[in-house]
């Protein structure tokens, strides 16, 4: 009952131009080398590009987190996943994760993709979690360190 009640709490919506400054603010906090406001700005006019906040239900709320994945074809690639500092470990990238294969089932997706640093282990977990399996590595691939990114695919099931 508890966690129906949590579920119910919060809402996943399409990013709206004003939820831009909350979503800044998270990748700063987030990634190494953030990506700028134009980014997020020229993905609300991708047709095949999704940006969703998690906020709370209640009034006027900040975004509690966010993912960016896009649709190609019969895939469904993440390129982020990221909570704001103060709202972690609260489930929220689970959720967004849940949110995503939803949609990518609702589509009849055959995969979902991302990439992860070599050195995520939280991510590559909580990724294992919904059934993401490694498939290859992309070398040097964060150009800011030079880190390795691991390919994580989820296969889905396809209506025959």
């Amino acid at each position: 009952m508890a966690t129906r009640e949590r579920q119910r709490r919060f809402e996943i919506v399409p990013m709206k131009a004003d939820d831009l400054d909350d979503i800044m603010e998270i990748e700063r906090h987030s990634f190494r080398a953030p990506w700028s406001r134009q980014v997020f700005v020229e993905e609300l006019d991708r047709d095949w590009a999704h940006v969703d906040v998690l906020k709370e239900r209640r009034g006027d709320t900040a975004v509690l987190a966010f993912v960016n994945y896009w649709l190609v074809r019969d895939e469904v690639h993440v390129l982020n996943v990221a909570a704001h500092p103060e709202a972690r470990r609260n489930g929220h990238a689970s959720r967004l994760l849940e949110h995503v294969i939803a949609f990518a089932n609702r589509h009849k997706c055959r995969y979902v993709t991302l990439e992860v640093r070599r050195s995520n282990a939280g991510a590559i977990r909580l990724y294992g979690k919904y059934g993401f399996r490694p498939v290859g590595v992309r070398p040097n691939y964060y150009v800011e360190d030079n880190e390795d990114a691991i390919v994580m695919l989820l296969e889905l099931s396809t209506p025959v």
